[in-house]
């Protein structure tokens, strides 16, 4: 820890957060990042660079005094090169200070006016000793009379502990490294709150943002608290809409399965029960946010604080224009047009998964009963949203009972949630390819991840590696962000932000479904690696678990694949084969007959897939 002032500030404040206890596990820390190029635009008048966007401050260190002030420019957006944009729009940063005065040897961080909407309210606040922060990587100095050889000028950032060299990746497609590493920084540099927030434009955690951001994290650093603490902290502080509250349980399975440890489960398996939101199943199973079960009493034990808390079904976001009087590019929003109904297709898929991670708890715990209960209601589910919300005759999902529409949302969701029929794949997943990215930032995980599970991986690297238009990562790379955008552009989202999580699904779905690496069982004592490779010839990838890092490399050979994979110690890994091959090498010794899977041992292996 290199300021240990600032960490014991924030261990206190951390007890005082929400009513959170305290867990001893805030690694917040500075680090401190050196310009990339110093402009100067006129005597005195200084342009600088810092290469990425962080959430902090200036600090300067001059060696010289100046008695006259300094004025400072802070912002993530350019208006023309080598100028800060002083009016961004939506919610992208821009801060303007002065610093009276300069004293020689004596650092000085520059400080910022707050937002009064992230540092109010449900925002997650910091310490009195941080002060405000804001995400910047541009700097312009005015006024600046000493030399400006004589003054040293940092990036003062903020974030949660992170270890750089935990993980890596590179391939054939620069467009594919490029959105990577965008995804990978912007983890690192949203994590400055000790929680995963939305954004800077509330700083509020949402379980839908915090699944996204918690799958990503997990998959460039093994440090797990920053996501318990998230957990923990969503028992006692839902979100409204009904598909929020349905990533809870799945933020909980999903630690389980990368830690092993059962303790969350066994504390909060009563709340977990509650946030499936099964006690608003009807006779059929199907639930709706607009049940008469949906009473107070059930409205603050699922932890909320008011009784008459409204929730209700968000399809994705933002929501469509009629509900918003934005100006949006078009008129649905990001719902291609779903028709929200009160039994609708989307939560019900959420739903689905939800019970059936509970069965899978239930058996962990030993709660025989109620893991078999838990399977009988997702057989339930699935058999009637299979018959009431599908239409048959195109053999695609409708958005909900009484809907004759079918949207993009309301088929990939039962898609990546493994409720279609293997009869009805191919039509689910060519509905699909005819909407393209017709659903946000935060839909398009569930998106990718159906497509790489049912043969989709061409279509699904399509859509990571996309250039032309705005409705890609590469836009948001285009447009200067150094983080994910909380939306494709501006004009979806009015009031987006630059440094959202819920963005990163490239980087999670690269790792756990291109590559293909995913726990086989609870703590990762056995690895599942399942490459879908698609239009790569080559490829590289450092991933890590509890128990160490899992290294290995791809290469395109004539008619076939190579692969060099590295196991930690104390692991084993299970490598799924392609269907169709013909033949199969492991450490150059040709295997017997035609297995689906092999098993590697801890240390490096090398396969050959001939096709």
């Amino acid at each position: 820890m290199k300021n240990p002032l600032l960490l014991i500030a924030l261990l206190f404040i951390a007890s005082h957060i929400h009513g959170q206890s305290n867990d001893g596990k805030i690694l917040l820390e500075n680090s401190f990042f050196q310009p990339k190029t110093i402009v100067e635009l006129e005597e005195g008048h200084y342009f600088i660079d810092f290469g990425k966007a962080f959430f902090g401050t200036l600090q300067i260190h001059p060696q010289e005094s100046q008695s006259d002030s300094l004025i400072i420019h802070l912002g993530e957006k350019l208006e023309t090169p080598n100028k800060i944009d002083r009016d961004p729009g939506a919610t992208i940063r821009y801060r303007k200070s002065t610093v009276t005065s300069l004293q020689a040897n004596t650092p000085v961080s520059v400080t910022l006016k707050p937002y009064k909407r992230n540092t109010s309210g449900a925002a997650i606040m910091l310490p009195d000793s941080v002060g405000a922060i804001i995400p910047f990587r541009y700097c312009e100095i005015e006024n600046l009379k000493i030399p400006i050889e004589s003054v040293k000028f940092e990036q003062k950032a903020l974030h949660y502990r992170f270890n750089d060299d935990a993980s890596y990746f590179s391939s054939s497609n620069n467009i594919m490294d490029s959105i990577w590493e965008m995804c990978k920084h912007t983890i690192k540099a949203t994590s400055f709150t000790g929680y995963y927030i939305d954004g800077d434009r509330e700083r509020i955690p949402y379980e839908a943002d915090a699944y996204i951001n918690q799958l990503s994290h997990y998959s460039v650093d093994n440090e797990y608290t920053l996501a318990r603490r998230t957990n923990e902290y969503f028992i006692k502080n839902p979100t409204w809409p009904t598909e929020w509250l349905l990533h809870t349980v799945m933020m909980f399975y999903t630690d389980y399965m990368y830690t092993g440890d059962l303790g969350p489960l066994k504390k909060h398996y009563e709340s977990l029960k509650l946030k499936t939101l099964m006690d608003l199943e009807r006779a059929d199973g199907l639930i709706s946010s607009k049940s008469p079960r949906l009473t107070p009493e059930l409205i603050l034990k699922l932890g909320f604080k008011k009784p008459d808390t409204k929730i209700k079904d968000i399809i994705d976001w933002p929501p469509a224009q009629k509900d918003t009087g934005w100006k949006l590019a078009t008129a649905e929003g990001e719902r291609d047009g779903y028709e929200i109904v009160p039994v609708n297709t989307a939560v019900n898929a959420f739903y689905y998964h939800n019970l059936v991670l509970m069965g899978k708890i239930a058996d962990a715990l030993n709660k025989t009963e109620d893991a078999a209960l838990f399977r009988d209601k997702a057989t339930r589910v699935k058999n009637a949203i299979n018959t009431k919300l599908f239409n048959a005759e195109k053999g695609i999902y409708l958005d909900g009972e009484g809907s004759d529409h079918s949207s993009l949302h309301a088929n990939m969701l039962p898609l990546a949630f493994d409720l279609v029929p293997q009869e009805h794949v191919g039509t689910v997943t060519e509905f699909l390819k005819s909407r393209g990215m017709a659903c946000s930032v935060y839909g398009a995980q569930y998106l990718l991840e159906g497509l790489f599970k049912y043969h989709e991986a061409d279509y699904a690297f399509d859509l990571i590696t996309e250039t032309n238009g705005d409705r890609n990562w590469w836009n948001m790379i285009k447009v200067g962000s150094t983080m994910a955008m909380e939306a494709w552009d501006v004009k979806y989202k009015p009031n987006t932000d630059w440094n959202h999580a819920w963005g990163t699904a490239p980087l999670n779905v690269i790792t756990r479904y291109l590559w293909g690496i995913q726990p086989k069982t609870p703590g990762f004592d056995i690895a599942r690696i399942q490459p879908k490779m698609a239009s790569l010839t080559h490829s590289e990838i450092k991933t890590p678990t509890k128990n160490g890092t899992i290294h290995a490399t791809f290469k395109r050979i004539k008619n076939g694949s190579f692969y060099d994979i590295d196991i930690p110690t104390g692991m084993t890994a299970e490598f799924i084969v392609p269907k169709s091959y013909k033949k199969l090498y492991v450490n150059q010794k040709k295997v017997k007959g035609k297995p689906t899977l092999i098993k590697i041992n801890s240390g490096k292996s090398s396969i050959k897939v001939l096709d």
